[in-house]
C-alpha cells in the first residue's frame, strides 16, 4: 500500500515545491490567501486554510485583527513551529503593488505576534515565485 504524500520543509526550495504541488495547474478565479502551518520538524500539518477575497491591500484595521489571529495562534503553537503564506490572485506576470502590500503585512504581522514564518509566495495564473522579505521591503521603499 502506497504511503500519503507527506513533505517535508526544510529549505525555500522544498517550500516553494510544496506550494507548486498544491496549486498547480496555475489559474486562479479569485484573489486568496493560503495558510499552511508547519510543525517543528517541517511537516506540514494536514490542513490548508483560505482566505478568501483578499483584492485590496489590508487596511490598518484588517492588519490588526491579522495580528490578534496570529498571537492567538502562537499561543497554541509549539517551539518551531511556523506558519507559511502564499498569495494567489488571477492574472498574469509577477507581483505587483498589492501582492508587495499583502506580503509586507504578513512579515510584519509574523514579527509583531512573534510567530515564526518562511518566505511568502506568489501564485498567478502563469507563475509561482516567493517574495522573500528583503526584495518586498526594497520593491516598497
Amino acid at each position: 500500500m502506497d504511503q500519503p504524500y507527506a513533505p517535508v520543509i526544510r529549505s525555500q526550495a522544498d517550500l516553494e515545491q510544496v506550494w507548486r504541488e498544491l496549486m498547480e495547474p496555475l489559474g486562479f478565479s479569485a484573489h486568496s490567501l493560503w495558510m499552511m502551518f508547519l510543525r517543528a520538524d517541517g511537516t506540514p500539518l494536514p490542513q490548508l486554510s483560505e482566505v478568501e477575497d483578499c483584492v485590496d491591500p489590508p487596511t490598518e484595521h484588517e492588519e490588526a485583527g491579522l495580528v490578534r489571529l496570529l498571537t492567538s495562534l502562537h499561543g497554541e503553537m509549539r517551539r518551531g513551529e511556523r506558519v507559511v503564506f502564499l498569495r494567489s490572485r488571477p492574472g498574469r506576470g509577477g507581483p505587483g503593488p498589492g501582492d508587495l502590500a499583502w506580503a509586507r503585512t504578513l512579515y510584519a504581522a509574523c514579527r509583531a505576534a512573534e510567530v515564526e514564518t518562511d518566505v511568502v509566495h506568489l501564485a498567478t495564473d502563469d507563475l509561482l515565485v516567493p517574495l522573500p522579505m528583503d526584495e518586498v521591503l526594497a520593491q516598497s521603499a
